[in-house]
């Protein structure tokens, strides 16, 4: 029978040692942590976004991190399998806007004792407080693990599922970077991906906790570039702004903020707008405006937005369209109601970087794909080496895409870890 470690407990982790446990090992998971799958157990805001119903080339092009690496993995094992798997464990699934599969209960902590459920099903063994430090490579081959207490595993495969360093609270510390490097890996610069965005304005500490829905953002370099536009929700911070859209954008400017480990500055180049109004045209609100004042024609402006925008944000527009708050809404000139229009059309901030990596969704980098068979997940350089999940240099967007990747490439290397 052969011995199979999985180096890491999260969702690529499980799936693997379920898999190998599956194909005939015997199968020791090795967590850092006091419990397998804490990382799992926040995601989707602890409701735990699965998967997501797109077709294959689309769920490629979700990926912008070497998405193409994954065509293997995902024929091996797609979201349509998953959705079977989980289904036949006990956890029934739902679609959301976007194609988002969530657990039916929107808790994450049912996902993960399920399968935490399954690999004791499956006899493996999971041993915490387990955290690994050194591959042991004999000939070529894998031939043990060694942790940091000392303790050695002997074994015939090492799948090393440890994560990227996007949380690290939950174990994700870059631990399996090292491994792998010693191992003779190249690891690709690990970066923040899907992380918030800081603004330079200092009035966006007003808005804090601010969510909207329904808002379209783009992005644009020089006045000219546009790097990025969506539509959907967001939410504004003490440090600037964040929440999904915001999140997926953050992806499209790696290599404009981020470079050898450290954040550049881009001056005031950056700039975000927002429209608020995004289902209206400019004439179209501005007739809705007009409407409003006449409501509202004997209160003094600072007191006839209520109809027109969310309480918290009105204080900040009136500031920012340059109009006298006190001004009566009878006596404001159309010039005047034209600007506050093109404000709520096109409300700027200017974006000088992100977060810290600790606040990424996803570790953008790690281990690089030149040097992994996509097929099998097996290390080209190190037989018997095999990598799942995060560590690998790929990432994708919101949406059930980098769970689909953990669930794929942890199912791909275990089963082939037991050839």
């Amino acid at each position: 029978m052969k011995k199979v470690i999985i180096a890491g407990g999260g969702p690529a982790g499980l799936f693997a040692g379920i898999f190998a446990a599956q194909n005939g090992a015997k199968v020791t998971i090795l967590e850092k942590m006091d419990r397998p799958a804490r990382k799992l157990m926040i995601t989707g805001k602890g409701r735990c976004n699965l998967t997501n119903t797109a077709e294959l080339q689309d769920f490629i092009e979700n990926i912008p991190g070497n998405g193409v690496f994954l065509y293997s993995a995902f024929y091996n094992f797609d979201n349509q399998r998953l959705i079977e798997f989980l289904n036949d464990a006990g956890i029934e699934t739902k679609v959301e806007r976007g194609g988002r599969i969530f657990p039916k209960s929107d808790c994450a902590v049912d996902v993960t004792n399920v399968l935490v459920g399954y690999t004791k099903k499956k006899n493996v063994e999971i041993v915490c407080n387990a955290e690994c430090e050194k591959l042991i490579v004999e000939n070529g081959c894998v031939d043990a693990i060694k942790l940091k207490d000392g303790r050695i595993y002997k074994c015939d495969s090492v799948v090393l599922a440890t994560g990227g360093m996007s949380y690290p609270k939950t174990g994700s510390t870059g631990d399996g970077y090292k491994i792998a490097s010693e191992a003779g890996h190249t690891v690709i610069e690990p970066k923040p991906s899907l992380v918030p965005l800081i603004a330079k304005e200092k009035w966006v500490k007003e808005l804090m906790g601010l969510s909207l829905k329904n808002v379209s953002i783009k992005l644009v370099y020089k006045e000219k570039k546009i790097l990025y536009e969506d539509f959907g929700e967001m939410l504004f911070t003490h440090f600037g702004v964040s929440g999904p859209i915001i999140i997926s954008s953050s992806r499209h400017l790696l290599d404009l903020f981020y470079s050898k480990g450290k954040r550049l500055e881009v001056g005031d180049d950056l700039k975000l707008f927002i429209d608020f109004k995004p289902a209206l045209t400019p004439e179209k609100l501005d007739e809705r405006i007009q409407r409003d004042f006449i409501k509202y024609s004997n209160k003094q402006y600072k007191n006839s937005l209520d109809d027109l925008l969310p309480k918290k944000l009105i204080p900040v527009v009136v500031k920012l369209s340059e109009i006298n708050p006190d001004k009566m809404v009878n006596q404001i000139s159309k010039a005047e109601r034209l600007r506050l229009v093109n404000l709520l059309k096109h409300f700027d901030l200017t974006i000088t970087g992100f977060r810290p990596i600790d606040e990424a969704i996803i570790t953008a980098g790690g281990i690089s794909t030149n040097e992994i068979n996509p097929s099998t997940m097996q290390s080209k350089l190190v037989k018997g080496l095999y990598f799942a999940g995060e560590i690998i240099d790929v990432d994708g967007y919101t949406g059930g895409f980098n769970l689909q990747i953990a669930f794929s490439t942890g199912y791909t290397a275990g089963v082939s870890s037991t050839d």
